[in-house]
């Protein structure tokens, strides 16, 4: 029998930047076979970890080779997880259900690395993925810091505010909010964020119509009443998408955040 977070196979994956190694990895999640890309720096050192949860649902919002390496150029070592039903992988996306495990392993395969610096690990989120970082840093107490880019909070938020995600959302999750309630608030973390021992820091823009900064405002409330660490860099003029200039400063900026944490 294979265990969570064993690497059955992995292949090599070409890089859109020469200092930066890509490998495709498959790895085992609640006895599925899910898989996910790591991006390590060619240089000889060891690295603190990031793993990456990408947006987006299925090949919507997929994390791009050249953003994964973006983030190991800063420094780190980067799994970026699929999740289930991805790519070839087993399984079905759940958008926040049974395929939070696929980003609580990925911390297992990272560690797995001999460059990866004992004791660090950071999780990285953008839209979809701050739903599964909330409860990957709550199911774990291994985490160093959480970063929540335009994430998703609330997922009965998501389902009022994006009418063009309903279909998807009841067939994903067997219903809507008021059909299958408790469906949705299983997905929901707020409710658990005495349990989040890492330092968050929120980003997002308050122009977002993908996911609202009203998402934010509940993340960063929940996070007060808690009594927990985070920090919240807001934008006023930006939407769901920085320009990229700026987008590429931030990058630097959180990864910098990253490194500082204790």
């Amino acid at each position: 029998m294979l265990n969570d977070a064993q690497i059955v196979s992995k292949r090599d994956y070409p890089s859109p930047t020469p200092s930066i190694a890509l490998t495709e990895i498959t790895y085992i999640s609640g006895g599925l076979k899910v898989k996910g890309m790591l991006a390590e720096p060619k240089k000889d050192g060891e690295y603190e970890g990031i793993i990456y949860l990408r947006g987006g649902i299925q090949h919507i919002g997929m994390a791009r080779p050249a953003r994964i390496a973006q983030f190991a150029s800063q420094g780190f070592v980067v799994f970026a997880p699929y999740y289930r039903g991805n790519r070839g992988g087993e399984g079905r996306d759940e958008f926040a259900g049974e395929d939070i495990l696929d980003a609580v392993h990925a911390v297992d395969v990272l560690k797995q690395r001999p460059k990866w610096r004992d004791g660090r690990i950071h999780l990285f989120s953008f839209s979809r993925g701050g739903i599964m970082a909330l409860w990957t840093a709550i199911l774990r107490e291994d985490i160093t810091s959480t970063v929540h880019w335009a994430g998703v909070s609330d997922v009965v938020f998501t389902y009022n505010e994006r009418e063009d995600m309903r279909r998807m959302m009841k067939r994903v999750i067997g219903g809507s909010p008021n059909s299958a309630p408790e469906a949705y608030r299983e997905r929901t973390a707020l409710f658990r964020m005495e349990e989040v021992s890492a330092p968050v820091l929120i980003i997002h823009g308050m122009k977002d119509e993908n996911v609202s900064f009203e998402q934010a405002i509940l993340l960063e409330d929940a996070l007060r009443e808690a009594q927990k660490e985070y920090e919240t860099w807001y934008f006023k003029d930006y939407t769901h998408h920085f320009p990229s200039g700026h987008n590429a400063q931030i990058v630097r900026d959180l990864t910098k955040w990253m490194s500082e944490q204790p």
